[in-house]
């Protein structure tokens, strides 16, 4: 076995060149004593802000205070995440989270003294030629205005705001803290211990009685704390009426959707669109079950392995040649910026005592994007780097054409350019693939991201709209409410392909992201969105590339849905998340051919 080096042992080539942010500590050290200062300024133009003058330089400012806020905040993070446990990073942090709070609360007048100004006054601000580059954050400003109280009741509703975390509090400490599963026996008669970590690898064990024992054990220990989460979930949902029907929108979900200004039927189409293709997601099951050989297929063989253990060893080398080639569809221009990341130090490659697990992508605009990777040599981590550097050359484009303000995007369009990097590269993987175990070892793998990613987020989405709707209407959501509810709908999904066992009724109640209400459904629109682009650019060539590298260029600068529509993926109609349910079906069919 391997030991895994210490930072110090990790070569430069392997590493990320955060010198490119700050050449030295020091370097760091004196932009930040700069930016104590320069944050004082905002104060000037505080009851000021009347004339187009005026506005214009506090949006210069703040433009000036948040992007050096955040070099210094990224710098400080990367330097902590490739070694968590070096206290210089640990305070550098600590310094740089103080003086962004700080900044923040610098430039907190600027929206609430904007809305009240006089709505005409406002609207010739919005059209001054002068405040030409703040048309689109003065027209968010004024859009927000109708559910903007008075400056007393937004004081109230600001202390109420430590009372609204604590729905999220309290379930995250019964869920992490005090829920303790038991112990179960493994393959080989032995007593594990069963976690939130440990669960879904027992759901991959090809030993099925492992996967029931996991599977009985987890839900019999939430049942036994039904009571207390159903009235954490309840006590969250009252939270989220509150906040409607205060700041006066019709429903919780219209004020969810609000922010990213989503119309409500990019909601209710994803929904009514998953239903058509349920027999599909069926259809699917069906080869599941003939696959692994079974009579019944139950819940807890959602997740078992399809293809005897394939091994396929990839080193990051081979990832990386790999990647350049299934990417060739978006042409040279792409495939430059891609090898520049390559080259040029964007990449943390792999582990090292102290580093920070998983993988991401972060940068401050001014500099490229930065990656951090765990790489192991398999599949799941090339298609890792390709989600990464998805977000990385997405930022980079961003950045490269937009001015500051407008580079961010939202996180609705996050998870498209990553995820249409991955396809893009599964359709190269599987054209090249001529080892018939190979070929079905990738398509189970892409299929089985449509059911977990689509399917499964959808039927999370719709149980959302479900209670939220029954509690909008007055009833009461009990823990029996709850099960019957959340046990119908995978009884809907799954089909009579499925035996649906009594307990998945409890899953509800181990799902941390129903406190993040109405945020699941992004993962399934983005997933959409991405096959949608992927199957436009391997099927139209040039035309589609050149929409989708505007798509990339285009960061925050409109309307989400606005941005990808001029792309050619309209998320308001159904088209998008009907494409990509075509090319599932392509999986389902070749799949179906390889085990005749």
């Amino acid at each position: 076995m391997t030991t895994i080096p210490k930072r110090s042992e990790v070569l430069p080539e392997n590493s990320w060149q955060l010198e490119d942010l700050f050449p030295s500590q020091n370097d760091w050290d004196k932009a930040y004593e700069e930016l104590k200062k320069l944050k004082n300024k905002a104060a000037d133009y505080e009851g000021k802000l009347n004339t187009p003058d005026n506005i214009k330089a506090i949006f210069a400012l703040e433009d000036d205070l948040s992007l050096q806020i955040e070099r210094l905040y990224v710098y400080a993070h990367l330097n902590h995440d490739q070694d968590t446990t070096n206290p210089t990073y640990q305070a550098l942090v600590q310094k740089a989270r103080k003086l962004s709070v700080e900044v923040s609360e610098a430039l907190s007048f600027i929206t609430p003294e904007i809305l009240s100004l006089p709505e005409q006054e406002l609207d010739n601000y919005i059209n001054d030629p002068m405040l030409a580059d703040y048309k689109f954050t003065l027209q968010e400003i004024k859009r927000e205005k109708a559910h903007v109280l008075s400056k007393t009741e937004e004081a109230l509703l600001a202390q109420v705001g430590n009372l609204s975390q604590a729905p999220q509090q309290i379930f995250g400490m019964i869920n992490n803290a005090d829920m303790k599963f038991p112990k179960i026996k493994d393959e080989h008669g032995n007593e594990v211990e069963l976690t939130h970590g440990s669960y879904i690898q027992f759901l991959e064990n090809p030993d099925r009685e492992v996967r029931k024992r996991a599977f009985k054990a987890i839900y019999e220990t939430y049942s036994k704390q039904k009571n207390t989460i159903a009235a954490t979930l309840s006590a969250n949902i009252n939270k989220n009426m509150f906040y409607s029907r205060v700041r006066k929108y019709p429903s919780v979900l219209e004020m969810s959707l609000y922010g990213d200004n989503i119309p409500k039927e990019v909601y209710t189409n994803l929904i009514d669109t998953i239903h058509e293709s349920l027999p599909l997601l069926q259809r699917y099951l069906k080869l599941r079950k003939k696959l692994l050989g079974v009579d019944e297929l139950h819940m807890y063989d959602l997740f078992a392995p399809l293809v005897e253990e394939y091994k396929w060893d990839i080193t990051y080398d081979e990832a990386k040649a790999m990647l350049m080639e299934g990417l060739k569809p978006l042409g040279e221009n792409y495939l430059n910026v891609l090898r520049e990341g390559f080259n040029n130090r964007w990449i943390d490659v792999y582990e090292n005592e102290g580093k920070r697990t998983g993988a991401y992508s972060w940068g401050a605009y001014g500099t490229h994007p930065y990656v951090l990777l765990n790489h192991k040599n398999n599949l799941n981590s090339m298609f890792t780097l390709a989600h990464e550097m998805g977000h990385a050359l997405h930022s980079y484009f961003s950045d490269e054409n937009l001015k500051y303000r407008d580079a961010q995007y939202t996180i609705f369009l996050a998870e498209v350019a990553s995820t249409t990097n991955e396809a893009l590269l599964m359709d190269y993987l599987l054209k090249k693939s001529t080892d018939p175990k190979q070929k079905l070892y990738l398509l189970t793998y892409y299929a089985d991201q449509f059911r977990t990613t689509v399917f499964r987020q959808t039927m999370f989405a719709e149980f959302e709209k479900l209670i939220h709707e029954r509690a909008e209407a007055g009833e009461s959501l009990t823990p029996q409410e709850l099960s019957k509810i959340y046990y119908e709908l995978n009884v809907k999904y799954h089909g009579k392909e499925m035996t649906v066992d009594q307990d998945i009724e409890m899953e509800w109640a181990r799902i941390p992201h129903f406190y993040t209400s109405f945020y699941v459904y992004k993962y399934a629109t983005g997933f959409s969105a991405a096959t949608s682009f992927s199957k436009q650019i391997l099927e139209e060539g040039q035309p589609a590339v050149d929409r989708y590298l505007g798509f990339l260029k285009s960061g925050g600068s409109d309307y989400s849905i606005n941005i990808l529509k001029k792309a050619g993926v309209d998320m308001s109609s159904p088209e998008p998340i009907r494409e990509a349910m075509s090319v599932f079906e392509q999986l389902v069919e070749q799949m179906e051919s390889l085990t005749k």
